[in-house]
This record gives C-alpha cells, sequence and structure tokens, in this order.
C-alpha cells in the first residue's frame, strides 16, 4: 500500500471516529462508568452527604442471610415475592390478552385501523402519573367500580381494592393487562406476515378453527411470542410508577404492593442508603439476566424461524 492510500485510510479512519464520537462519549460517561461506579457502590455504606465506606458483601449479606447483628432485611424479602407474583401473572394475562386483540384486528372489518389506534392508545398513557391517580380513584372505596358494584349489582359491602392487602397487588396486575398495545401491534405484525396458503390448505384437509390456530398460528408467532415475553418480562421487574402512585409511596398496604423498584427507590431516596440501593439493583441485573438466559434457553425447543433452526 502506498503512503498516500495509507494517508487516506487513517483520514477515513479518524472521519469514523468522529462520527462515532458521541455515542462513545455518552456510553462510557453516561452508561459504563456509572455502572461500575453503581458496583463499587454496592459494596460500601453510602449515605451522599458523607464518602462511601468500604464494609464488603454486608449488603448483600443483609439482603439475604443476616445475623443478630446485622438483621435479614424481610421487607426486600418481601419485595421479589411481591415483583415476582406480579411479573408471572401480569406477563402472561398482557400476552394472551395481546394476542386475542391481535386477531380480531387481523380480519377485515371497517374502521379496523381506528381500533388498532383505540387500543394502542392505553400503552402510551399506561405508564404515566394521570393514568396512575385514576386508577387508585377508580378503585377505591368509593371510587367508581364499587359505585357500580352497590348502584347496578347490589352489592352492599364492596371491599377497599387499593387499601385492601389481598386485592392491592391485583389491581396493578390489570393496570399492567390494560397496557397491552404495545405486544398487541407486534401480534399484529407478525399474523400479516403468516401466509394465507395455509390456512386454505388446512381447510380442504378438513382442520377446524382451533387446529389451525394450534398448529399453524401458534408456532408461525413462535418467534414473535418468545420476543414479546422477554421484552415485557423485562419491563415488568422495573414497574415503578403505578406501584409509587397507588400505593403513595409506601409500597402499602401492608408492603402487597412494594415492588423491587420501588422498594430500591424508598432505601436509596428515603432513607439515603445509596450503597445498598445499588446492591439492590445490581441484583435486579442478575435477576433479569439469569431469567432471559433461561427463556432463551427453553426457546431453543420452542421457537420455530421456519428455517429448520
Amino acid at each position: 500500500m502506498s503512503k498516500q492510500a495509507r494517508n487516506r485510510a487513517i483520514r477515513e479512519n479518524l472521519s469514523s471516529y468522529a462520527f462515532l464520537a458521541p455515542w462513545l462519549v455518552g456510553f462510557f460517561v453516561l452508561t459504563l462508568y456509572p455502572m461500575l461506579y453503581s458496583l463499587y457502590l454496592s459494596f460500601t455504606q453510602f449515605n451522599i452527604l458523607q464518602p462511601p465506606q468500604w464494609i464488603g458483601l454486608r449488603n448483600y449479606f443483609v439482603m439475604f442471610v443476616g445475623n443478630d447483628q446485622f438483621p435479614r432485611d424481610e421487607r426486600f424479602i418481601n419485595s421479589l415475592s411481591v415483583t415476582f407474583q406480579f411479573v408471572f401473572i401480569s406477563v402472561p394475562l398482557k400476552l394472551v390478552f395481546a394476542l386475542a386483540v391481535a386477531m380480531l384486528m387481523n380480519r377485515k372489518l371497517k374502521l379496523i385501523p381506528f381500533y388498532r389506534t383505540l387500543y394502542y392508545i392505553p400503552t402510551l398513557l399506561g405508564g404515566s402519573v394521570a393514568i396512575a391517580v385514576l386508577w387508585r380513584r377508580l378503585f377505591a372505596g368509593d371510587g367508581l367500580l364499587n359505585t357500580i358494584l352497590r348502584g347496578t349489582f347490589g352489592v352492599a359491602n364492596p371491599p377497599a381494592w387499593i387499601s385492601n392487602p389481598q386485592y392491592a397487588l391485583y389491581t396493578l396486575i390489570l393496570l399492567a393487562v390494560w397496557q397491552f398495545g404495545s405486544p398487541m401491534i407486534i401480534f399484529l405484525a407478525g399474523l400479516k406476515q403468516i401466509p394465507q396458503e395455509y390456512y386454505e390448505a388446512s381447510s380442504i384437509d378438513g382442520a377446524g378453527k382451533t387446529r389451525q390456530f394450534f398448529a399453524i398460528t401458534l408456532p408461525s408467532l413462535s418467534p414473535i411470542i418468545f420476543f414479546n415475553l422477554v421484552m415485557q418480562m423485562i419491563s415488568a421487574f422495573q414497574s415503578f410508577t403505578q406501584a409509587f402512585i397507588v400505593s403513595g409511596g409506601q409500597g402499602g398496604p401492608l408492603d402487597s404492593t412494594m415492588f423491587y423498584s420501588l422498594y430500591l427507590y424508598i432505601k436509596g431516596f428515603g432513607f439515603g442508603e445509596m450503597g445498598y440501593a445499588s446492591a439492590m439493583a445490581w441484583i435486579l441485573l442478575l435477576i433479569i439476566a439469569v431469567l432471559t438466559a433461561l427463556t432463551f434457553w427453553v426457546s431453543g425447543s420452542l421457537v420455530s424461524y421456519g428455517s429448520g433452526e
């Protein structure tokens, strides 16, 4: 290679790195450095006002084991339990509901574009503070739901859903399921890609709608089901706004809506235990990573990509 060619190649590389510089700076300064620093803080006792003090694995020890000197954090264990219940109930229900609505929207009917937009709106609004406040009023003891139950169905003493530990979590699950628009749109795109010849051939062979659904629709949608499952699971583990607003920022009643991310916020910004909160953040990252890896592992025998893989 001539000297002139080498100089031109160097200039082209420098130009490339110049264009990449904003992203590289953002990644190292705004992402990688804060992550590594939070990992360091997870091994310290840090309250923002004083320098971090190295305490080793004490934060993690208090989370899961504890002893007489440093008792186990039972609220942490409860937040894990509440979050797992929320994820493992809300995500499957949301995906089932989203697929059912997507199949209805896949039919050739009038005003279908309007209905698609209408059903997607909850996803745009559901994570907002306004909707969480509305949800809190809707399921309050004197809210709209109980008003309907008393006036229309004659229920004398309906429970105060938000204030009752038995039902409070399920109101948040219902709110999460109501935000089905995003997976619905993805399912709808997948349904559009299934060749109609498959259904026509199966009809000739005598297959009914139920048989077609399980033999054609579900296998063809398996990659999209897998994608939606992973994305919705990760999103559900990070749920915060709904529980914060509905519970008044305390995870009540009786910690029945104490989501993991809400408890992390309370420990970090409520009690100033930023070292402990950093440890919780890394535990959450590990949980999501392990569950995602398990999902990928299980998907190997369940997901069909239509190419023999």
